[in-house]
C-alpha cells in the first residue's frame, strides 16, 4: 500500500471512500467543500493496486483565547473502504498525516473522535488543556501536539471552518 498526496483526477475516488464508509454522504461533501475552499491543508489517500481505499484530510482549525487566536489543524475526515477496514489503512493515514504535519511546521492538531482510537496516535482529551470545541462533545474532542511544549499556557475555544457546519 503507498500512502501519497491526493491527485486531482482521484476527487471522485476520495468522493466514493468515504460514501461507502459512512452512512451519510456529509464527509464526502465536506471533503468536497474543503478542497473547492482551497482549505486542504494536506489530504493523502492510502493506494493499493492502483486504486484509493483510504482518504484522510487536515483542514486549518482557529483556537480563540479571548485577547486574540491562534492557528492549528483539525484531523478530519478519515475514512477506508469498509471491505479494508480494521486492517490499518486509516492508522498508516493517521501517523503519516500527523508526520507530515509536524514536517511542515504545525505544532497541534484536534481531532473530535472515538476515545479509545486517538489516543494511540499521540491525541488526548483536550479539556484538561483548557481548550474546548466551540460546540461542545468535551468527551469526544482531543489534541495533539506535534512539537514538544507547543501547549504551553495555550487555551481556548476551537473553531472549525465553516465548511463543517455548512450542512
Amino acid at each position: 500500500m503507498e500512502i501519497r498526496a491526493e491527485r486531482p483526477e482521484e476527487a471522485a475516488a476520495i468522493a466514493a471512500v468515504h460514501e461507502q464508509a459512512f452512512p451519510q454522504p456529509a464527509e464526502a461533501r465536506l471533503v468536497e467543500a474543503l478542497r473547492a475552499a482551497g482549505a486542504a491543508a494536506l489530504s493523502l489517500v492510502a493506494v493499493r493496486d492502483g486504486a484509493v481505499v483510504g482518504h484522510v484530510l487536515f483542514s486549518p482549525v482557529t483556537v480563540h483565547d479571548g485577547d486574540g487566536a491562534w492557528p492549528a489543524l483539525g484531523l478530519g475526515p478519515v475514512a477506508a473502504l469498509p471491505a479494508l477496514q480494521r486492517r490499518g489503512i486509516g492508522s498508516a493515514l493517521i501517523r503519516e498525516g500527523l508526520a507530515r504535519c509536524r514536517a511542515q511546521g504545525h505544532c497541534v492538531v484536534f481531532v473530535l473522535g472515538h476515545a479509545t482510537y486517538y489516543p494511540r496516535f499521540g491525541f488526548r482529551p483536550a479539556a484538561p488543556e483548557g481548550l474546548r470545541w466551540e460546540h461542545g462533545h468535551d468527551e469526544s474532542f482531543f489534541v495533539a501536539e506535534l512539537a514538544p511544549g507547543a501547549l504551553a499556557g495555550r487555551r481556548g475555544i476551537v473553531r472549525y471552518r465553516p465548511e463543517f457546519t455548512a450542512g
